[in-house]
């Protein structure tokens, strides 16, 4: 490969104007807001990524770049909430060729909130991933209880419920070959 000039700048640059032939729908406009929210998700998912959205319509533009990844995203969706933890818990590693990334923290509140994605893309209705979690989660709270003297050998383990009260998570799955079943 030889390398030609001398910019620092690197990236790619793509600008879409929909070809009215493909696009001749009447009326067709695009949601300035929906293609924003998609945008900052990947943003979110996507380490060390920079998106520059711009309307040329309106001239409004915002950019996008996350340094924390997920666990920006999971102090992005907690914001609202008052977090038991100060920082989001990181873990991330390859089994069997699948990236694995998850972050969580909990919050005072009651309901759980889990986004769980697979090759960026919302997997809203869960999969083996988010069931994988939920497992996990379950686990090795139990585990660190009996361990602690949290609980005791004759108490019943906690269930998945009472787990997962109050947490705030984002899961991340990159997949080399994915199943595709509820898109």
């Amino acid at each position: 490969m030889k390398t030609v000039g001398k910019s620092t700048q690197t990236g790619t640059t793509i600008r879409f104007k929909p070809d009215t032939e493909i696009f001749n729908a009447e009326g067709l406009t695009f949601s300035f807001e929906t293609l924003v929210e998609r945008l900052r998700q990947i943003a979110f998912l996507v380490p060390n990524l920079e998106i520059l959205i711009e309307d040329e319509r309106t001239g409004q533009s915002l950019t996008f770049f996350f340094e924390g990844g997920i666990r920006s995203y999971v102090e992005h969706l907690a914001q609202s909430r008052k977090p038991i933890n100060a920082r989001p818990i990181f873990v991330t590693g390859v089994i069997d060729g699948t990236s694995i990334s998850v972050a969580l923290q909990y919050t005072d509140t009651y309901r759980e909130l889990i986004f769980p994605f697979a090759n960026t893309v919302h997997t809203a209705d869960g999969g083996t991933h988010l069931s994988g979690f939920r497992a996990a989660l379950t686990r090795t709270i139990n585990e660190f209880a009996r361990s602690n003297g949290y609980l005791k050998d004759n108490d019943p383990n906690l269930g998945g419920e009472d787990v997962r009260e109050g947490v705030v998570a984002v899961i991340s799955v990159l997949l080399g070959e994915p199943q595709v079943e509820a898109q």
